[in-house]
């Protein structure tokens, strides 16, 4: 008998977040590429502050990391999924509040006068940043339905989705991290 946990062997969910996973990467890798050959083909790069909401954002990122984690642990645990709920609404929640303090920090560099088209370098912060907040919104979209499934019980398939779905997540967090690094690096 094995005595493999469910949430973390594999399945045909996590099989699919791995391809996309290696999608998403190489796209980024693409628009990292690009933005290194942009910034060196001409004058006109400009160099800018990052809205200092970014590090904050980062925090809550890492945060709603570790609330999914615990969520993971307690839903392995046999605890039963009333365990594992609040956890997971906790993440939810910090992934939305990043979301919004996206959107503030894309005002606060609309306020330094850096729009999408203002110049290369501001385009590339607001694509970046954008298509990392759609991804995001993909994994929130995930844990709310992995939350419908805590909630409703149905305990035969909550374990693979979980589990894909934790994996998605932190991917996207070591994404930020990735980006918060070349966009300080680059800007």
């Amino acid at each position: 008998m094995s005595t493999a946990n469910p949430v973390i062997t594999s399945s045909p969910s996590r099989t699919g977040v791995w391809v996309g996973i290696a999608a998403i990467t190489m796209s980024f890798a693409a628009f990292t590429s690009a933005m290194v050959v942009r910034q060196g083909a001409a004058p006109d790069w400009l160099h800018f502050r990052l809205p200092p909401l970014l590090y904050l954002n980062t925090v809550i990122l890492l945060a709603s990391s570790a609330t999914l984690e615990r969520c993971r642990r307690r839903a392995a645990s046999g605890a039963g999924p009333a365990a594992a709920i609040p956890w997971l609404a906790a993440s939810i929640t910090l992934g939305l509040l990043f979301v919004v303090g996206q959107a503030l920090a894309w005002r606060d560099l609309a306020a330094q006068g850096l729009y999408l088209a203002t110049g290369p370098s501001s385009a590339f912060f607001y694509l970046l940043t954008a298509v990392h907040a759609i991804h995001l919104l993909g994994g929130v979209v995930a844990l709310i339905y992995v939350w419908f499934r805590l909630v409703r019980t149905e305990a035969n398939n909550v374990p693979s989705a979980l589990g894909a779905t934790v994996l998605y997540w932190h991917f996207v967090g070591v994404l930020w991290l990735y980006l918060l690094l070349i966009l300080a690096i680059r800007l």
